[in-house]
């Protein structure tokens, strides 16, 4: 059964969709740059060609300001908390582990989170900062150390990181890579490499704007293995004047990992912050004291 709940808590750790030069900042979405597992990428600029290079980043800076106000401009870039209600199913190459299973999820930016799983919602994984707890009747206890590197892994690649922090950081080289395919769609391509030349590239449909794709590679230090990640984002519905994917499918190095739907959305409606203790004794099943 834990080990299940590991599975699930694994595909369940992406977040939320989503400044331009003039826009507002989002609000306190977390600033650090990935860590150093992520495999390196070499920039594609030429130093012979400035002019061209100003041109490309130009173009991939109208791209990302054209996403941004798709998913719902200050709306969007003024998220501050959001919870979600769905149905998630993990896969084991590219067949289904389960019936898939009811989880509610929470989030309080820039850094908490919790999770909750099972019909009674009685098993939740709550992450504070850099830490992870597993809570249960017993009590609470830390994840185990990889289960929370996967998780902080994710946090820091997320798609709303990267459109509302990364886009931010004047050290954030961005790359207009021109037309491209997310699955069999149409896509335009635009990466963003850090400080530390690791990079992230997302793809946004021609018409919409919307993101289709996220994608980035990263080494593991143990086996040395350079593995890739995707996210796929399908049936964006408006709620509370943002566009929100009700679909998302997750894949590592190419199998599919994990299929989400949600089926409701609310955003800065106030979080109880005891959700994100893991010794308050918090129990979902009691109205919460909102703040």
């Amino acid at each position: 059964m834990k080990s299940f709940l590991l599975i699930l808590i694994a595909a369940l750790a992406l977040t939320l969709t989503s400044s331009g030069q003039s826009r507002p900042q989002s609000a306190g979405l977390p600033g650090s740059p990935p860590s150093s597992d992520s495999t390196t990428v070499k920039s594609t600029s030429t130093s012979a060609n400035p002019g061209n290079d100003q041109q490309n980043a130009r173009q991939a800076r109208a791209l990302l300001d054209q996403a941004i106000q798709a998913l719902g401009d200050g709306r969007y870039l003024n998220i501050h908390d959001m919870q979600q209600q769905g149905r998630t199913y993990s896969f084991h190459h590219g067949r289904p582990t389960g019936a898939g299973a009811l989880f509610w999820r929470f989030v309080e930016y820039p850094d908490q989170e919790r999770l909750e799983v099972t019909k009674e919602r009685d098993v939740a994984y709550v992450y504070t900062g850099d830490k992870g707890y597993e809570v249960t009747y017993k009590g609470s206890h830390a994840v185990e150390k990889k289960d929370l590197e996967d998780f902080l892994r994710r946090r820091r690649f997320s798609l709303e990181t990267m459109l509302r922090v990364w886009i931010n950081d004047p050290t954030v080289a961005l790359f207009y890579d021109g037309n491209a395919l997310a699955g069999s769609l149409p896509a335009q391509q635009v990466t963003l490499i850090n400080s530390k030349n690791e990079a992230v590239s997302i793809l946004f449909d021609p018409d919409t704007h919307l993101p289709l794709k996220k994608s980035y590679k990263w080494r593991d230090l143990v086996d040395k293995q350079r593995n890739s990640e995707e996210e796929v984002y399908d049936n964006y519905k408006p709620v509370q004047g943002v566009m929100t994917p009700y679909s998302i499918t997750r894949y590592y190095n190419d199998d599919m990992q994990s299929q989400r739907f949600i089926n409701s959305v609310q955003f800065n409606q106030g979080l109880d912050p005891a959700m994100f203790d893991p010794n308050s004794g918090y129990n979902p099943n009691k109205a919460p004291k909102k703040r």
